[in-house]
């Protein structure tokens, strides 16, 4: 049985406006040629990318190794999405030293102490939508 489908590369633009839309995405690290992945909440402002975390192995990682990847996608009906963000990360020292209080708040699934805040500024980003049957 064969189904209609469609594969629409998504310009940086896009991205950014399916990022600004989301709150949970997947962030990739690195050490050692060892890969983790890790579920997060994360915030957009001024095409960057924030979020919380603790004391843990996440943190560690993103010491020994900046460099990562943050996966978001989601689907709606007949059309899913996915963006990948790649870029370096740092630790800023608060959500007020890089972020205007613009009424976004940048909140955690669950409600643990995430004291510590980390940027992401991406260097490259790549995005596909996915449309099948009606929405062809």
């Amino acid at each position: 049985m064969s189904q209609d489908y469609r594969i629409v590369e998504l310009s940086t633009q896009e991205c950014w406006e399916i990022l600004d839309r989301e709150r949970f995405g997947r962030l990739a690290v690195a050490v050692n040629g060892d890969p983790d992945i890790f579920p997060i909440n994360f915030l957009v402002d001024d095409q960057k990318l924030l979020m919380r975390t603790a004391p843990g192995t996440k943190l560690t990682e993103l010491v020994i190794n900046s460099a990562v990847a943050v996966e978001a996608d989601g689907r709606d009906g007949d059309t899913a999405w996915s963006v990948v963000l790649k870029g370096v990360a740092r630790m800023v020292d608060s959500f007020s030293e890089t972020y205007a209080d613009d009424g976004k708040a940048l909140e955690t699934w669950l409600p643990s102490e995430k004291p510590i805040y980390v940027e992401i500024i991406a260097r490259s980003m790549s995005g596909r939508r996915f449309l099948r049957g009606s929405a062809v």
